[in-house]
């Protein structure tokens, strides 16, 4: 914006008065949500402006019918994804997914961003004091994003909410391509060591296995994902830094391996440890708080808490022996089930089975307040799907953990929490109510799980207290888009 003011020698002169606006945009998905909204967060906290892109249909979901919220600095806008509202949006889904947003949902952006651009008409959007938008920071899984900011003259950083382990493993794809390590075939036969060692992700050489790599890789064929997660993970060399939810104690090797091939980067979390999430616009399931009241009354780390994602979905049989295990495991466990997650089933059925099956010490919701549920005292271990989100909540809050991946980045991640940081049990490929049991039993009675986990926990709030590795880079970060800002106000000053 531009205001006049008295030189030394009494002569008006122009002055420009930077007010940075962030557009925040999330891949339209429950876990990219979470993460950027804590992101949003501390750029209000930093004293800037923030306008988080929703999918028109997410924030119907969310109940956020006006754009308005607690801050006088945040506000939510939206744009179609470009499916009907009866469409599943699974992970079955995700090519068509994809292909919707980056045909329907790019000329939506592209015209909401056109009116919120420094110099740009005044616009509905406009009319409550927000500055224009001087800045945007892209989900890396939306490229569109970034090249439509970039085309209208504002600068634009990409977020990859998954982990930088796992985002190496993408990078180095044409290598891995190069070298016939993938893809590989997954079922039985000759060729399908899924225990082979990989070549070819720089850090990693001396633990990393087929079975490790996203799942994507496996198949004698190309995968439709696994060409659209390489081609994202490449274009976001293009984009002024790239951002990740991240700590130095955690991947300080893959950050340090990805670092050449970008123009900047920034490990900047665990975020939901560091700021404190908007009241409003972030869980997509009516969360059952019901639960934490059932976990006061059991003793301390005596409760396995079981959730497989947002995403996740496992046949009838599956739920069988994870029930089975988790039953022979003699622990109680509050298990998060959404309706869609087990197959066809219904979920009252499902609520029966687990009900006749652990009695008074099973308890099983739609969707639970994870993050308070996993700093309860009497939380003893965590049987997740390894998802970032998931991993870093439970890293930070000490708790030790057994990973069942499902697909993308959680085969990478569950592999980190066993062999390198040593805080938790790799369960991938496997569902059998035996091992359920052997490794949950296993998770919650070893002291030396326990340490290592509370050891790494200490580690990563050093990171994040101040003067620690990831509020400095974060305060680094609030500088760069400063000055991004800085400069797209000063060059749409110059179109006025």
């Amino acid at each position: 914006m531009l205001t006049e003011e008295l030189s030394s020698s009494g002569c008006k002169r122009a002055r420009i008065e930077m007010v940075a606006h962030v557009l925040v945009f999330p891949c339209p998905v429950q876990g990219d949500i979470n993460c950027m909204l804590y992101f949003a967060a501390g750029l209000l906290d930093a004293g800037l402006h923030v306008t988080f892109l929703h999918s028109d249909h997410n924030l119907r979901r969310l109940g956020l019918a006006t754009a308005t919220s607690t801050s006088p600095r945040l506000r939510f806008l939206s744009v179609p994804d470009g499916l009907p509202d009866d469409h599943p949006r699974s992970a079955g889904d995700l090519v068509e997914f994809f292909n919707s947003l980056r045909t329907n949902t790019s000329v939506a952006y592209r015209a909401l961003l056109a009116s919120l651009c420094p110099g740009a008409p005044s616009s509905i959007h406009n009319d409550k004091g927000f500055p224009p938008v001087t800045c945007v920071v892209a989900d890396g899984m939306l490229p569109f994003a970034i090249d439509v900011a970039e085309e209208l003259g504002v600068p634009a950083l990409a977020f990859r909410t998954a982990s930088a382990c796992s985002f190496l493993a993408y990078l180095s794809m044409p290598k891995l391509v190069e070298l016939g390590e993938v893809p590989f075939p997954a079922g039985a036969g000759a060729g399908a060591d899924l225990d082979a060692p990989v070549r070819g992700v720089p850090g990693m050489e001396g633990f990393l296995r087929r079975r490790d790599l996203p799942s994507f890789c496996r198949g004698r064929g190309h995968d439709p994902l696994l060409q659209i997660f390489s081609e994202v993970t490449a274009h976001s060399c293009k984009a002024r830094a790239l951002i990740f939810n991240t700590a130095a104690s955690l991947e300080r090797s893959a950050v340090a391996h990805v670092l050449p091939r970008m123009r900047d980067v920034f490990a900047i979390g665990p975020l939901h440890a560091m700021f404190q999430a908007p009241a409003a616009g972030g869980a997509l399931w009516r969360e059952d708080s019901g639960c934490m009241a059932w976990l006061d009354g059991h003793a301390d780390r005596s409760v396995v808490y079981v959730s497989l994602g947002s995403l996740a979905v496992i046949s009838l049989e599956q739920f069988t022996e994870f029930l089975s295990g988790l039953v022979g495991a003699g622990h109680p466990f509050l298990w998060v089930l959404r309706p869609d997650m087990v197959g066809a089933s219904h979920s009252a059925v499902l609520q029966e089975a687990i009900e006749a099956a652990g009695r008074s010490k099973a308890r099983v919701v739609d969707w639970a307040p994870q993050r308070d549920v996993l700093r309860h005292r009497a939380v003893g271990c965590f049987l997740t799907h390894a998802g970032w989100n998931s991993t870093l909540e439970c890293v930070t809050e000490g708790v030790p953990t057994v990973c069942w991946p499902f697909f993308a980045d959680q085969q990478t991640n569950s592999r980190f929490i066993d062999a390198v940081w040593g805080t938790g049990l790799d369960m991938k490929d496997v569902c059998d109510r035996a091992v359920v049991q052997k490794m949950v039993r296993q998770a919650m009675e070893s002291g030396e799980l326990r340490r290592s986990a509370q050891a790494l926990a200490r580690q990563v709030r050093r990171d994040i207290a101040e003067g620690g590795s990831s509020a400095t880079e974060f305060n680094r970060l609030i500088t760069f888009i400063n000055q991004l800002s800085l400069h797209a106000t000063m060059s749409g000053s110059d179109k006025e």
